[in-house]
């Protein structure tokens, strides 16, 4: 558990969220910054909105119909919500790795490498190296390097995970987003996950959706309470968890619902 005791450089800005699937509002007046570097975990209790929160950051929840936003999202002190906004070139900076693993039916090569040759580059060199670097980043490359051209749909269910990780970074983005990205795993899986989000730490922003508690304690330096789509509580994740300011952030921390 790592304590922060204060906010220097934010890389999102939060601002009076608010987000409707149809006549349902999921997430009702949100306000907090993501600092650069840093990892900040978004716990709650399921159906709270820490998922629809965290597709936010990237406009995932665009590709749902009937969806509404009111509020900004301030991305280095640009509005994602502003109306030339490149969709593609966002995506690219905020990366996302999913709940369960979802490796292209591809060679583990080409789950790197899909990326980047989206965004046109084309030089076998370059790409090898891309490849090799961002397998290395994601703590892959030793187990992998020797079968590059194999199945990746062949790999275990925590290096298909790493896998994914390795294909966000090919990119280079800036941030990378995580939801609930142990829930498949197995704890020693989990663990390895949850090392290499430490390694990375100050390479990305990285914000982790999780339903683990021990886990937000674990690897994060900030955390978000979300409770029926509201903020109960946000800080550093020392202060959440061990002297929380609300009383319902207290019960949920030590295991009294939810």
């Amino acid at each position: 558990m790592k304590q922060k005791d204060k906010v220097t450089d934010p890389i999102f800005e939060i601002k009076d969220l608010s987000f409707w699937y149809g006549q349902n509002k999921a997430l009702d007046s949100i306000t907090f910054d993501i600092q650069k570097g840093d990892i900040t975990a978004i716990i709650g209790p399921s159906g709270c909105g820490k998922s629809t929160l965290l597709r936010c950051l990237n406009r995932m929840n665009d590709l749902i119909e009937g969806v509404r936003v009111e509020g900004d999202i301030l991305f280095e002190g640009q509005s994602i919500y502003k109306k030339n906004i490149d969709l593609i070139m966002l995506r690219k900076r905020v990366g996302m790795v999913f709940q369960k693993s979802n490796p292209f039916p591809k060679s583990i090569y080409e789950n790197v490498a899909f990326g980047p040759r989206i965004h046109g580059v084309k030089n076998k060199n370059i790409l090898d190296e891309i490849v090799e670097k961002s397998l290395r980043d994601a703590a892959l490359w030793d187990e992998v390097k020797d079968r590059l051209h194999h199945s990746a749909l062949k790999l275990s269910g925590g290096q298909q995970q790493r896998l994914c990780i390795a294909r966000a970074i090919a990119v280079d983005p800036e941030v990378i987003l995580f939801d609930e990205p142990c829930s498949a795993l197995d704890p020693v899986a989990s663990a390895k996950i949850e090392e290499l989000m430490l390694e990375l730490k100050g390479k990305y922003t990285q914000v982790i959706v999780t339903h683990n508690m021990q886990q937000a304690s674990r690897v994060s330096d900030w955390t978000a309470f979300l409770l029926m789509g509201k903020m109960i509580e946000f800080g550093p994740t020392e202060q959440i968890f061990l002297a929380p300011r609300n009383k319902i952030t207290e019960e949920y921390v030590t295991g009294r619902f939810g």
